[in-house]
């Protein structure tokens, strides 16, 4: 993952670690409260929610404890690679549009960043500027040219 997809998932941990575990187990106790355990739905729903949050956070300690953090600026500069932030041209329709290949936990499509198992990444990687890329999509074949790539974290 990139530096900065490090930051934002050891501050969602933080998160959920923090204020919103405390909140279920605030709402969990609240819900204990109310008496009857075996017929008390609010109970069950605030005992399944902490169990979300434990298993939430295990995933997230695990993703970071696994982490290969990679900072795109360091990299070759001339193909594209991991962490490149590309900006391509669809022959077909002339649309323009960018996109930052990263890892999957820091995927976010309305931030224009890519996993880099998808297939417009796999299909982009070490291409150079000018070369036109494939890629299989639900809609059918897209032919892509590569007009610039440029490294920021």
């Amino acid at each position: 993952m990139t530096p900065a997809g490090l930051r934002q998932l050891q501050e969602r941990l933080k998160r959920i670690k923090g204020p919103e575990r405390s909140a279920a187990v605030v709402a969990l106790q609240e819900a204990r409260s109310h008496g009857d355990l075996s017929e008390n739905a609010e109970y069950d729903i605030a005992k399944e929610r902490l169990s979300q949050i434990d298993h939430h956070i295990g995933d997230l300690e695990r993703a970071l404890a696994n982490a290969e953090v990679i900072d795109p600026r360091e990299l070759d500069h001339s193909r594209i690679v991991f962490g490149a932030t590309v900006e391509l041209r669809d022959l077909a329709t002339e649309e323009r549009f960018t996109y930052q290949i990263v890892g999957i936990h820091e995927a976010d499509i309305s931030a224009q960043k890519i996993s880099i198992e998808s297939p417009i990444a796999r299909a982009l990687i070490g291409k150079e500027i000018g070369d036109e890329a494939r890629v299989q999509t639900p809609k059918g074949v897209r032919e892509l040219e590569i007009l610039r790539i440029s490294y920021v974290e």
